[in-house]
C-alpha cells in the first residue's frame, strides 16, 4: 500500500547532509568524477613544475593545482567511504 516512491532520495544524516541531493543519488558515479578531476589537476601541477623550470611563480601555481587535487581526491575517497558503509539492499 505505502510503495516508496522512485523519487524519494535515500536518508541522509551527519555530514552526508553537505552532500548535494545530485550528488548523492549517484555516489558511484560522483565518486569517480571527484577522483579523475583530481588526477587531471595532479597532472597540471606536475606539468606546470617542471614546465615552469621551478620559478616562484610555476611553484605557486603547481601548488595550487596539487592543493585542489588532494580535495578532489579527498572527496572522492569519502564518496566512496559512504558507498562502503551503506547497508546491503535486498
Amino acid at each position: 500500500m505505502n510503495a516508496q516512491d522512485d523519487n524519494t532520495a535515500p536518508s541522509r544524516t551527519g555530514m552526508r547532509r553537505l552532500i548535494p541531493r545530485f550528488e548523492f543519488r549517484r555516489l558511484h558515479a560522483m565518486s569517480r568524477v571527484h577522483i579523475v578531476a583530481g588526477t587531471v589537476l595532479a597532472g597540471l601541477g606536475v606539468i606546470t613544475l617542471l614546465g615552469g623550470s621551478f620559478k616562484a611563480a610555476a611553484i605557486a601555481w603547481a601548488g595550487f593545482f596539487l592543493v585542489l587535487a588532494a580535495l578532489q581526491f579527498s572527496v572522492g575517497y569519502w564518496f566512496l567511504a559512504i558507498i562502503r558503509s551503506a547497508p546491503a539492499r535486498t
